[in-house]
This record gives C-alpha cells, structure tokens and sequence, in this order.
C-alpha cells in the first residue's frame, strides 16, 4: 500500500501495472473498498495500463490529517479529494473510472476539470447529485430502495451504523446484488476498512447532506455551488448499469445522454448487481479499454 499527501488527508492507495503506463484511477463506493476491482486490476495490467485504486475517506487507510477537519462525505469533498490526488501523483491526465461514491467523484472532476479526464466509466450514468431538488419524492418503490438513506438521518440510524456497520453493509450488498453470491470471505476482506475511525461520521454526513438536511464543509462551498448547475461532461464515457441493481435500477439512468456532450455510450449488463467492478470485472474493464 502506497500513501499520498492532500491538503486534508493521508490517502492510501494500491498500484498496479508499470509505473510509465497511462494511468486508470479506480474509485469504489459505499460499502465497498479497492478490493472490488481487484480483478479489473489484473485484465487492466495485463493490457499496457498503470492502475491507482485510493481508499475514499472514511475507508482503509486513508486518515485526515487534522482532528478538526469536518468529517465531511459530501460531494465536493470527495471529487476535491480526487482532483487533489491526481496532483499529488503528478497526473497531468488519467481515465477515470467508478461506481457509486466513487463514480460520482469521477463524474464531478470530469465535467469540472475535463483536461485532467482523458475518458470516463461511470456506473448508473450521470452521477452529480441535483441537492437543491432533493426533497421532491420519488415514486414509493423507490422511496422504499433508500430505506438506509432515511435511516441514516437518524440518531438512531448512526448508532446502528457504529455498532452494527458489518450487518448493515452484508445486508445492502445482498439486497443491491440480488445475483452476486460472495461468500463470507470476500465480505470479510472489504469490511476490514469500515474499521477506519472516520467510517461512520463521513458516510451518515454523506446521506444527510445529500438531501439537505446537514451543512457542508465551507471549503467546499464554492464547488458545491458549481455542481447546482449540473453541469454537462463532455470527455468520451461509457456508462454501465447493472441490469438487476436492487438500489438504482436502470430506469433511473435511461434519460442521461442529455447530461453528456461528448461521446456517450451506455451499456445494460445482465444479471449484475450495483457492483459491476466485481460482479462482472470483464466488461467493467472492456469499458476501460474501449475508451481513447
């Protein structure tokens, strides 16, 4: 494991292929960590690339740096923290690939800073959050498919999630990858980075802030700000939905193209879950290698 400096955190990072290869960041979400691309790795080395899979905050061993720095998930956070990233690695340009928090980092840091962003994977489409229409409801089947969400806005909701985060993950990863049988072992190996001390406090200000209903980090204000606009990624995309993904079904992703003004193709993969990295590692990283 590899670490590098930001303004605010100690990232920690695994890399993988040749060290002058073109670079592929790999960017997980909630509950997940690197370990769910840890065969898109070996196809993607084997291929020519270099690889870079950070822990988020939150996750692993990524830490702050300062006690007083708000534990913030929003957002902005996390796509500052990836821009930051690529500066601390001396990333001129990488392809940037994600799903869930991780997609959306990568979606934000693509239509914000396009000339750092050769192509982009993102799964369930355009990512950015629209907080500002947060509180318009969805249809209740949808409703009832962000139960956790709801929950975590609770008091009640972050004392589950401190005492209880390895039920509560193993429960969200079988409800969103109906088809997926992981067994124990491979839960195991990523619910060691919910053991990070910033896990819970990072991901309920992620689900409150989201839907307004916490303040963001200030320092983050004026990016926020940029991302009400919702605005339009133009670097050539591949968007991948998984056809039986229990939280965000594909629906929700249809109407997307609008949201993109470059090269933007989206691709429907059959029984995969909201994992497609390591439910169908495959197609995740022909996604890598058909872009430019």
């Amino acid at each position: 494991m590899k670490r590098a400096r930001t303004s605010c955190l100690e990232i920690a990072y695994e890399e993988g292929g040749r060290a002058d290869a073109f670079p592929v960041v790999l960017l997980h979400g909630f509950p997940y960590d690197p370990r769910c691309f840890d065969e898109v790795v070996t196809i993607l080395s084997a291929a020519g690339l270099r690889t870079i899979v950070p822990y988020l905050r939150g996750y692993g061993g990524t830490r702050f740096l300062s006690a007083d720095t708000m534990r913030s998930g929003q957002q902005g956070a996390l796509a500052h923290d990836l821009l930051e990233l690529l500066d601390a690695l001396k990333l001129k340009e990488a392809v940037l690939a994600g799903f869930d928090w991780g997609g959306r980092a990568a979606c934000i840091v693509a239509a914000l800073w396009p000339e750092r962003v050769l192509a982009l994977v993102t799964c369930g489409g355009y990512q950015i959050q629209d907080i500002a229409r947060s509180g318009k409801p969805a249809d209740p089947e949808q409703e009832h498919r962000y139960w956790y969400q709801y929950y975590f806005h609770t008091e009640r909701g972050r004392a589950g999630l401190a005492t209880m985060r390895d039920e509560i993950g193993r429960l969200l990863w079988k409800l969103w990858s109906p088809t997926w049988a992981f067994d124990e072992a491979t839960y195991a190996r990523t619910a060691e980075s919910f053991r990070n001390p910033d896990f819970v406090d990072v991901a309920i200000h992620s689900y409150r802030h989201r839907y307004g209903v916490a303040e963001g980090d200030p320092r983050y204000a004026p990016l926020e700000s940029r991302l009400s606009a919702l605005p339009r990624i133009r670097v050539p995309t591949i968007a991948l939905h998984g056809a039986v993904d229990g939280v965000t079904p594909p629906r929700t992703s249809e109407g997307h193209a609008k949201y993109f003004t470059g090269r933007y193709e989206r691709r429907l993969l059959d029984t995969v879950g909201h994992n497609p990295p390591q439910e169908a590692p495959e197609a995740f990283a022909k996604a890598v290698l058909d872009l430019p």
